[in-house]
Protein backbone atom coordinates (compact mmCIF):
# COMPACT_ATOMS: atom_id res chain seq x y z
CA UNK A 1 0.00 0.00 0.00
CA UNK A 2 1.12 3.49 -1.43
CA UNK A 3 1.99 6.26 2.04
CA UNK A 4 1.10 9.19 1.43
CA UNK A 5 1.83 12.74 3.42
CA UNK A 6 -0.76 13.23 5.81
CA UNK A 7 0.27 16.75 5.45
CA UNK A 8 -1.10 17.32 1.91
CA UNK A 9 -4.29 18.75 1.36
CA UNK A 10 -6.80 17.28 -1.08
CA UNK A 11 -5.95 20.90 -3.07
CA UNK A 12 -2.85 20.20 -3.52
CA UNK A 13 -2.39 16.42 -4.02
CA UNK A 14 -0.46 15.01 -6.68
CA UNK A 15 -2.31 13.48 -9.78
CA UNK A 16 -1.11 10.05 -10.40
CA UNK A 17 -1.47 7.39 -12.89
CA UNK A 18 -2.09 3.24 -11.95
CA UNK A 19 -1.07 0.64 -15.33
CA UNK A 20 -3.95 -1.28 -15.34
CA UNK A 21 -3.06 -3.60 -18.72
CA UNK A 22 -3.07 -1.21 -21.76
CA UNK A 23 -4.65 1.71 -20.01
CA UNK A 24 -3.76 4.00 -16.83
CA UNK A 25 -5.90 5.50 -14.41
CA UNK A 26 -5.70 8.81 -12.63
CA UNK A 27 -6.05 9.19 -9.26
CA UNK A 28 -5.10 10.77 -6.33
CA UNK A 29 -4.41 9.81 -2.51
CA UNK A 30 -4.48 11.89 0.82
CA UNK A 31 -3.75 10.79 4.38
CA UNK A 32 -3.13 6.98 5.78
CA UNK A 33 -5.25 4.50 7.47
CA UNK A 34 -7.58 2.46 5.98
CA UNK A 35 -7.80 2.89 2.06
CA UNK A 36 -11.51 4.38 1.05
CA UNK A 37 -12.15 4.56 -2.51
CA UNK A 38 -14.56 6.64 -3.79
CA UNK A 39 -16.21 6.49 -7.03
CA UNK A 40 -17.58 9.90 -8.67
CA UNK A 41 -20.53 11.04 -10.33
CA UNK A 42 -21.74 11.90 -13.59
CA UNK A 43 -19.55 13.89 -15.56
CA UNK A 44 -17.01 13.94 -12.38
CA UNK A 45 -13.41 14.21 -12.43
CA UNK A 46 -11.00 14.30 -9.87
CA UNK A 47 -11.71 17.74 -9.06
CA UNK A 48 -15.52 17.38 -8.52
CA UNK A 49 -15.15 15.95 -4.79
CA UNK A 50 -15.18 18.85 -2.10
CA UNK A 51 -11.81 19.38 -0.80
CA UNK A 52 -13.09 19.59 2.76
CA UNK A 53 -14.73 16.53 2.79
CA UNK A 54 -11.26 14.80 1.36
CA UNK A 55 -9.25 16.57 3.87
CA UNK A 56 -12.26 15.63 7.07
CA UNK A 57 -12.01 11.65 5.96
CA UNK A 58 -8.14 11.92 5.19
CA UNK A 59 -8.21 12.55 9.09
CA UNK A 60 -8.34 8.84 9.95
CA UNK A 61 -8.02 7.25 6.31
CA UNK A 62 -6.17 6.70 3.35
CA UNK A 63 -8.94 8.41 1.17
CA UNK A 64 -8.11 7.56 -3.02
CA UNK A 65 -10.40 9.34 -5.85
CA UNK A 66 -10.34 8.69 -9.35
CA UNK A 67 -11.06 8.90 -12.77
CA UNK A 68 -12.48 5.89 -14.36
CA UNK A 69 -11.48 4.26 -17.68
CA UNK A 70 -11.16 6.83 -20.60
CA UNK A 71 -12.60 9.34 -18.88
CA UNK A 72 -10.74 12.65 -18.35
CA UNK A 73 -7.93 11.99 -17.84
CA UNK A 74 -7.60 8.37 -17.36
CA UNK A 75 -7.01 6.51 -21.07
CA UNK A 76 -8.53 3.66 -23.04
CA UNK A 77 -12.16 3.22 -24.29
CA UNK A 78 -15.11 4.11 -21.43
CA UNK A 79 -16.74 1.29 -19.78
CA UNK A 80 -20.69 0.33 -21.39
CA UNK A 81 -21.71 -1.80 -18.30
CA UNK A 82 -21.83 -0.34 -14.65
CA UNK A 83 -19.65 -3.37 -13.48
CA UNK A 84 -16.87 -1.90 -15.87
CA UNK A 85 -16.94 1.28 -13.48
CA UNK A 86 -17.31 -0.70 -10.50
CA UNK A 87 -14.17 -2.54 -11.29
CA UNK A 88 -11.82 -0.08 -11.86
CA UNK A 89 -11.97 0.75 -7.95
CA UNK A 90 -11.20 -2.87 -7.77
CA UNK A 91 -8.30 -2.59 -10.63
CA UNK A 92 -6.68 0.52 -9.33
CA UNK A 93 -7.03 -1.08 -5.86
CA UNK A 94 -5.02 -3.77 -7.07
CA UNK A 95 -2.56 -1.58 -8.78
CA UNK A 96 -2.00 -0.22 -5.91
CA UNK A 97 -1.58 -3.08 -3.71
CA UNK A 98 -4.96 -2.70 -1.58
CA UNK A 99 -6.65 -5.38 -0.38
CA UNK A 100 -8.88 -4.78 1.34
CA UNK A 101 -10.80 -1.35 1.12
CA UNK A 102 -13.82 0.73 2.16
CA UNK A 103 -15.58 1.65 -0.86
CA UNK A 104 -17.39 4.79 -1.65
CA UNK A 105 -19.35 6.10 -4.33
CA UNK A 106 -21.25 9.43 -4.96
CA UNK A 107 -24.55 9.46 -7.17
CA UNK A 108 -23.58 7.13 -10.38
CA UNK A 109 -20.50 6.55 -8.53
CA UNK A 110 -22.99 4.65 -5.73
CA UNK A 111 -24.15 2.38 -9.15
CA UNK A 112 -20.65 1.43 -9.42
CA UNK A 113 -20.23 0.88 -5.93
CA UNK A 114 -22.93 -1.40 -5.09
CA UNK A 115 -21.96 -3.68 -8.14
CA UNK A 116 -18.91 -3.72 -7.40
CA UNK A 117 -19.34 -4.52 -3.59
CA UNK A 118 -21.80 -7.34 -4.63
CA UNK A 119 -19.11 -8.58 -7.33
CA UNK A 120 -16.55 -8.46 -5.16
CA UNK A 121 -17.49 -9.06 -1.74
CA UNK A 122 -14.64 -10.39 -0.56
CA UNK A 123 -12.63 -7.07 -1.21
CA UNK A 124 -14.92 -4.71 0.43
CA UNK A 125 -14.73 -4.14 4.09
CA UNK A 126 -17.78 -1.38 4.13
CA UNK A 127 -19.63 0.43 1.44
CA UNK A 128 -20.39 4.07 1.96
CA UNK A 129 -23.37 5.44 -0.66
CA UNK A 130 -23.91 9.07 -1.37
CA UNK A 131 -26.81 10.69 -2.72
CA UNK A 132 -27.55 7.48 -5.19
CA UNK A 133 -30.25 4.46 -5.92
CA UNK A 134 -30.49 1.04 -5.39
CA UNK A 135 -29.76 -1.72 -8.51
CA UNK A 136 -32.90 -2.37 -10.70
CA UNK A 137 -36.32 -0.96 -11.75
CA UNK A 138 -37.59 2.31 -9.08
CA UNK A 139 -40.83 3.87 -8.48
CA UNK A 140 -39.43 7.26 -7.39
CA UNK A 141 -37.95 9.19 -10.45
CA UNK A 142 -35.79 12.09 -11.07
CA UNK A 143 -36.93 15.34 -10.95
CA UNK A 144 -37.01 16.92 -14.39
CA UNK A 145 -35.11 20.12 -13.72
CA UNK A 146 -32.03 17.95 -12.86
CA UNK A 147 -32.21 16.40 -16.41
CA UNK A 148 -32.37 19.91 -17.97
CA UNK A 149 -29.43 20.96 -15.50
CA UNK A 150 -27.10 18.21 -15.67
CA UNK A 151 -26.80 18.35 -19.36
CA UNK A 152 -25.19 21.67 -19.59
CA UNK A 153 -21.74 21.79 -20.80
CA UNK A 154 -20.41 24.08 -18.28
CA UNK A 155 -21.65 24.30 -14.75
CA UNK A 156 -22.19 27.97 -12.90
CA UNK A 157 -22.84 27.95 -9.31
CA UNK A 158 -26.42 28.23 -9.69
CA UNK A 159 -26.08 25.17 -11.83
CA UNK A 160 -24.57 23.29 -9.38
CA UNK A 161 -26.65 24.90 -6.19
CA UNK A 162 -29.94 22.98 -8.38
CA UNK A 163 -28.00 19.71 -8.99
CA UNK A 164 -26.35 19.00 -5.41
CA UNK A 165 -28.22 21.81 -3.02
CA UNK A 166 -31.53 22.67 -1.82
CA UNK A 167 -31.94 25.72 -3.82
CA UNK A 168 -35.28 26.68 -1.08
CA UNK A 169 -32.68 26.72 1.80
CA UNK A 170 -30.84 30.01 2.34
CA UNK A 171 -28.62 27.73 4.32
CA UNK A 172 -28.04 25.09 1.45
CA UNK A 173 -27.81 28.08 -0.81
CA UNK A 174 -24.86 30.01 1.08
CA UNK A 175 -22.95 26.06 1.61
CA UNK A 176 -23.14 25.41 -2.13
CA UNK A 177 -21.51 29.02 -2.47
CA UNK A 178 -18.62 28.25 0.12
CA UNK A 179 -18.58 24.60 -1.94
CA UNK A 180 -17.67 26.21 -5.14
CA UNK A 181 -14.89 28.11 -3.64
CA UNK A 182 -13.06 25.29 -2.12
CA UNK A 183 -13.34 23.39 -5.19
CA UNK A 184 -12.27 26.10 -7.87
CA UNK A 185 -9.52 26.77 -5.73
CA UNK A 186 -7.37 24.57 -7.11
CA UNK A 187 -5.01 25.60 -9.42
CA UNK A 188 -3.69 22.85 -11.70
CA UNK A 189 -7.16 21.64 -12.75
CA UNK A 190 -7.77 18.14 -13.71
CA UNK A 191 -9.42 17.58 -17.50
CA UNK A 192 -12.99 17.78 -17.96
CA UNK A 193 -15.13 14.52 -19.31
CA UNK A 194 -15.90 15.61 -22.75
CA UNK A 195 -19.84 15.73 -23.80
CA UNK A 196 -18.97 12.92 -26.68
CA UNK A 197 -18.28 10.53 -24.02
CA UNK A 198 -21.14 11.14 -22.00
CA UNK A 199 -23.33 8.41 -23.64
CA UNK A 200 -21.09 5.71 -21.71
CA UNK A 201 -23.50 6.91 -18.81
CA UNK A 202 -25.91 6.59 -20.55
CA UNK A 203 -25.50 2.57 -21.54
CA UNK A 204 -24.04 2.35 -17.58
CA UNK A 205 -27.22 3.30 -16.51
CA UNK A 206 -29.61 1.06 -19.21
CA UNK A 207 -27.08 -1.67 -17.59
CA UNK A 208 -27.72 -0.80 -14.09
CA UNK A 209 -31.47 -0.55 -14.13
CA UNK A 210 -31.54 -3.94 -16.04
CA UNK A 211 -29.42 -4.92 -13.20
CA UNK A 212 -28.01 -8.07 -15.64
CA UNK A 213 -25.88 -9.18 -12.21
CA UNK A 214 -29.13 -9.71 -9.53
CA UNK A 215 -27.25 -7.15 -7.73
CA UNK A 216 -30.46 -6.21 -5.98
CA UNK A 217 -31.29 -9.15 -4.73
CA UNK A 218 -27.74 -9.76 -3.63
CA UNK A 219 -27.66 -6.96 -1.31
CA UNK A 220 -30.48 -8.06 0.48
CA UNK A 221 -28.12 -11.35 1.27
CA UNK A 222 -25.13 -9.53 2.00
CA UNK A 223 -23.17 -9.40 5.40
CA UNK A 224 -20.96 -6.32 4.25
CA UNK A 225 -21.74 -3.00 5.98
CA UNK A 226 -23.71 -0.10 3.98
CA UNK A 227 -24.39 3.40 4.83
CA UNK A 228 -26.96 5.17 2.75
CA UNK A 229 -26.52 9.04 2.88
CA UNK A 230 -29.47 11.16 1.58
CA UNK A 231 -31.07 14.04 1.27
CA UNK A 232 -34.83 14.73 2.24
CA UNK A 233 -35.08 16.56 -1.14
CA UNK A 234 -32.76 14.34 -3.84
CA UNK A 235 -33.65 16.21 -6.92
CA UNK A 236 -31.90 13.29 -8.53
CA UNK A 237 -32.62 9.63 -6.63
CA UNK A 238 -35.16 10.16 -4.13
CA UNK A 239 -34.68 8.44 -0.15
CA UNK A 240 -38.45 6.68 -0.97
CA UNK A 241 -36.55 4.53 -3.24
CA UNK A 242 -34.28 3.48 -0.37
CA UNK A 243 -37.45 3.54 2.30
CA UNK A 244 -39.04 0.25 0.10
CA UNK A 245 -36.24 -1.58 1.02
CA UNK A 246 -35.26 -0.82 4.10
CA UNK A 247 -37.01 -3.71 5.92
CA UNK A 248 -34.67 -6.32 3.07
CA UNK A 249 -31.75 -4.79 3.77
CA UNK A 250 -29.79 -6.81 6.91
CA UNK A 251 -26.64 -4.67 6.79
CA UNK A 252 -27.83 -1.01 6.01
CA UNK A 253 -27.85 1.95 7.95
CA UNK A 254 -30.20 5.00 6.04
CA UNK A 255 -29.57 9.21 7.08
CA UNK A 256 -31.34 11.30 5.72
CA UNK A 257 -30.01 15.21 6.10
CA UNK A 258 -32.98 18.03 6.10
CA UNK A 259 -32.66 21.39 4.12
CA UNK A 260 -30.20 19.20 1.64
CA UNK A 261 -29.75 18.08 -1.61
CA UNK A 262 -27.92 15.69 -4.25
CA UNK A 263 -24.26 16.40 -2.47
CA UNK A 264 -25.06 16.19 1.34
CA UNK A 265 -21.18 15.67 1.34
CA UNK A 266 -20.54 18.63 -0.14
CA UNK A 267 -22.59 21.00 1.93
CA UNK A 268 -21.87 19.54 5.69
CA UNK A 269 -18.53 17.79 4.67
CA UNK A 270 -17.13 17.44 8.05
CA UNK A 271 -20.68 16.25 9.60
CA UNK A 272 -20.92 13.82 6.87
CA UNK A 273 -17.41 12.41 8.07
CA UNK A 274 -18.49 12.15 11.12
CA UNK A 275 -21.18 9.36 10.38
CA UNK A 276 -18.93 7.91 7.95
CA UNK A 277 -16.30 7.33 10.76
CA UNK A 278 -18.89 6.37 13.14
CA UNK A 279 -20.14 3.76 11.21
CA UNK A 280 -17.17 2.28 10.31
CA UNK A 281 -16.20 2.01 13.65
CA UNK A 282 -19.36 0.45 14.77
CA UNK A 283 -19.51 -2.06 12.48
Amino acid sequence: MEKENTLVKADQSETKFASIQDYKIAYRSIGKGLPIILCNRFRGNLDDWDPAFLDALAQKYQVIIFNYKGLATSTGTPHETILGFGKDAIDLADALKIDKFILGGWSLGGWAAQVATTEFSNRITHTILIGTKPPGKVNHPLEEIFIKTAYIPEYTLEHETILFFEPASEASRNAAAESHKRINKRENKDQKVKPELWEYYGKSHDDYWNDPYNAREKLMQINIPILIISANHEVCFPPENWFELNQKLPTATLITIAQTGHGPHHQYPEMVTRYIDNFIESN
